[in-house]
């Protein structure tokens, strides 16, 4: 066992509520895809803070399963905590659940997981507690934590290479 501070899971928990308006729907009346991820990206990024009580920032987004719409003048409510770590990251889990407001029905709409960095007034990674599921939901997604992070590394390197052939010239100036 290592002589890392530890924390729970709960311990870095948000929980986020929000009435879907009009103005925060697309044309088939349900929420914006582009509002939730700043939704999720916002309670993502107070749960790291939370974990580690240092800068953070976001290393990636690694992934937002959109489930089934959120309709308008339904709740959408976030509960993000963070769901594993490395030496410096933190692996957060969003779930993203929308309630009928006037039936009173509530359903999962949507999950994600974003990895966060921490960083100290320079801008050099420091180490972040480890973290402790006691929930089954918590124990189940730190039990997946082991193969997104393999994922995570692969779809990296991808981008790498991807990003060493693609050109950063305004596309009207390429001969």
């Amino acid at each position: 066992m290592s002589n890392r501070v530890q924390k729970f899971c709960k311990e870095s928990l948000v929980i986020k509520t929000s009435r879907v308006f009009p103005q925060d729907t697309n044309n088939h009346n349900t929420l914006f895809g582009g509002k939730l991820m700043t939704y999720i990206d916002d309670t993502a990024s107070i749960s790291a803070s939370r974990h580690c009580r240092v800068g953070i920032v976001t290393a990636s987004t690694d992934s937002v399963d959109f489930l089934k719409p959120i309709k308008n003048d339904h709740s959408v409510c976030l509960e993000s905590y963070v769901a594993s770590v490395g030496r410096s990251s933190m692996e957060i889990f969003v779930k993203v659940i929308s309630e009928n407001l006037k039936t009173g029905e509530r359903y999962l709409a949507a999950t994600s997981f974003l990895t966060f960095v921490a960083i100290d007034d320079t801008g050099k990674t420091v180490e972040v507690p480890e973290v402790i599921p006691e929930t089954s939901e918590e124990k189940m997604i730190y039990a997946g934590a082991e193969n997104r992070a393999r994922a995570r590394m692969e779809r990296l390197k991808g981008s790498r290479i991807l990003a060493e052939s693609l050109s950063t010239d305004i596309p009207w100036q390429r001969a």
